[in-house]
């Protein structure tokens, strides 16, 4: 039998020319001719090719008849005969000879096709479509039914080929809106580029022009120091010159007297007495003159500049008053000094890092001396006795202004003894701690822990705090009361700080509920105890208070608030006083505990 012919390499174009407006394309047309010709040729190609009435078989069922044992009784002879002779039977069975025919048709018309165009894949199925025909025209039984089955893959075939042309133009739309806003986020770069590069040049004429001011001011400042010395000459100069023009209108004045005198001593009796007699006089009289003269230039050179003492007094008041203002006990002892420091213009950042040095080092070594004293030696020894107290004048400026930033605010507040340093470091312990509970709790030392496990790590580790409070730094790290507490978030973040020093809204959020919840503390304090803020209590009245409205405090603790509120050593307060025994205006005691670290030690006993 012959093998089935190539079919035309008409199969592989793709071209889609429009004809005319009936809406028909090349491949269209050429598609329906082709398959025209391939239905009559399938025709020629089944009886010439293929003789179905030769080569058709039930194949595999064919075989599966002579395979099928009857029922026999296993102990029977008819049953060992026909045992055997099913083991005389070859094993092998074959392929009918149209199957095999029709499989070597099929792959040699794939071979053949160019799998490397755009239709490569609708030319794919041509081959299955012949043999698909084939089976269509030679099994007369299944005709109608295998025929609505290809007719319906085709109409869907069609259907998606349509739905693909109409799909095409809009393929073609986005491919030119993405070149134009390609080409727009280019044009929108290059704007940026250029503007940022204007930026740039601009930013280093602004440098340039503060340079040069800059000289500018240091030329005239020189100019102005070179003037001044000038101007000091000068007046040095005028007062040497105005000494000498005294001295010789003196000898002026000495050269017309003796001139005078010559000429009455020339004309006698002119004045109805003895010549020679108001001559000496007259000498005498010019003599005192002199002398009185020079002993009133003597007074004014050496007393010129002298004040009235009245006016001496005066000044010498004002004088002491400027004093104990530059050396008073309400001036910080590192900035006691008279005289004029340099303004050594350092940046925040700066100014933040030399605290927390200064902290560090205070933490590191014996609390022997005040923070005040203990800080001006930090400086003297980081910049040298010479610059120390110009640095010290330059950090408090900065520290006075820059309330906003939490070390600055807090080493002012100490600095000027408006808080004790204990309030810092107790606050630095207190987050130390928290990162540390934090820690243990991350089993997994991953960074991370959940909403729930940062609401048990604050509830243990201020278990006095209200669920109101707690919610609150919850909120902080970013908890939304809608969402669930299985959220992880990194835990480490929440005590980072920016570059000046700025803490994160957690530790924010942390020191505005200990000032609150100290507020919150004495307020209740001042209403135990029942008085007006300009009323007077005792020192066991207050003990009293204090251990009404927290009955967990210890002993110690207790002395040492009121040691703070009244200003004496522990070892002097007494274990029993009378009541009126030690009295302190309220509004100081409240004051005074204010600065310390004042923070609730249990719950109140509401029994």
């Amino acid at each position: 039998m012959a093998s089935p012919k190539p079919r035309s390499s008409s199969f592989t174009t793709t071209s889609r020319t429009h004809l005319g407006s009936s809406g028909v394309t090349r491949d269209d047309a050429f598609l329906t001719k082709t398959r025209n010709i391939q239905k009559h040729s399938l025709s020629q190609k089944q009886k010439t090719l293929f003789s179905i009435d030769s080569y058709l078989s039930p194949w595999p069922t064919y075989s599966s008849g002579q395979t099928i044992l009857h029922n026999r009784k296993p102990c029977s002879d008819d049953y060992h005969q026909r045992a055997g002779s099913y083991q005389q039977q070859p094993l092998g069975i074959t392929k009918p000879r149209y199957l095999e025919q029709l499989e070597n048709y099929l792959r040699k018309e794939l071979l053949l096709l160019d799998l490397g165009t755009d239709s490569a894949q609708e030319l794919r199925l041509q081959p299955y479509r012949e043999i698909f025909e084939f089976f269509i025209e030679d099994f007369k039984t299944y005709k109608p039914l295998l025929s609505s089955i290809k007719n319906a893959y085709e109409m869907m075939l069609a259907h998606q080929r349509e739905k693909i042309r109409a799909l095409e133009p809009l393929k073609a739309k986005l491919i030119t809106m993405n070149e134009d806003c390609n080409e727009k986020i280019l044009a929108m770069r290059a704007e940026e580029r250029h503007e940022i590069s204007m930026l740039k040049k601009e930013k280093m004429n602004l440098l340039k022009l503060i340079d040069k001011k800059n000289e500018e001011k240091i030329s005239l400042q020189s100019e102005v120091t070179k003037l001044r010395k000038n101007l000091a000459e000068e007046y040095l100069r005028y007062l040497s010159e105005r000494d000498a023009r005294k001295i010789l209108i003196a000898d002026l004045n000495e050269l017309r007297y003796q001139r005078e005198d010559m000429s009455l001593a020339q004309s006698p009796g002119i004045w109805g007495e003895d010549p020679m007699k108001l001559t000496l006089a007259l000498k005498m009289a010019r003599q005192d003159l002199t002398r009185t003269q020079m002993e009133l230039n003597t007074m004014k050179a050496s007393f010129g500049d002298v004040v009235p003492r009245r006016d001496f007094e005066v000044q010498e008041k004002t004088n002491k008053d400027l004093q104990e203002q530059g050396y008073g006990e309400s001036i910080p002892p590192f900035l006691r000094f008279d005289g004029t420091v340099e303004n050594k213009k350092p940046t925040k950042m700066d100014v933040v890092n030399l605290l927390k040095d200064a902290w560090k080092a205070r933490l590191a070594e014996e609390q022997k001396e005040s923070f005040p004293d203990f800080f001006f030696n930090f400086l003297e020894r980081r910049f040298g006795p010479s610059d120390a107290m110009a640095w010290a004048y330059t950090i408090f400026e900065n520290i006075k202004l820059f309330h906003s930033n939490e070390v600055m605010s807090q080493s002012y507040a100490v600095l000027m003894g408006k808080r004790k340093e204990s309030v810092y470091i107790k606050h630095k312990e207190t987050i130390a701690h928290l990162l540390k509970e934090m820690t243990n709790v991350d089993s997994q030392n991953e960074g991370l822990l959940t909403m729930e496990q940062l609401r048990t790590v604050l509830k243990s580790t201020f278990p006095f705090k209200k669920e109101e409070k707690i919610h609150e730094l919850m909120e902080a790290v970013g908890w939304d009361p809608n969402s669930s507490n299985t959220d992880l978030f990194q835990y480490c973040s929440l005590f980072m700080e920016d570059e000046e020093g700025q803490s994160v809204p957690f530790v924010q959020k942390l020191w505005k509920q200990y000032l609150d919840e100290k507020d919150g503390y004495l307020q209740e304090l001042k209403h135990q105890l029942g008085l007006e803020l300009h009323d007077e209590v005792s020192l066991p009245k207050i003990r009293e208070a204090l251990m009404n409205i927290d009955p967990s405090l210890d002993k110690e603790t207790l002395n040492s608030y009121l040691s703070q509120a009244f200003q004496l050593p522990v070892t002097e307060l007494p274990e029993d006083v009378k009541e009126g025994d030690i009295v302190l205006g309220l509004w100081t005691a409240l004051e005074r505990l204010q600065m310390a670290d004042i923070r609730r030690m249990g719950p109140r006993d509401t029994a």
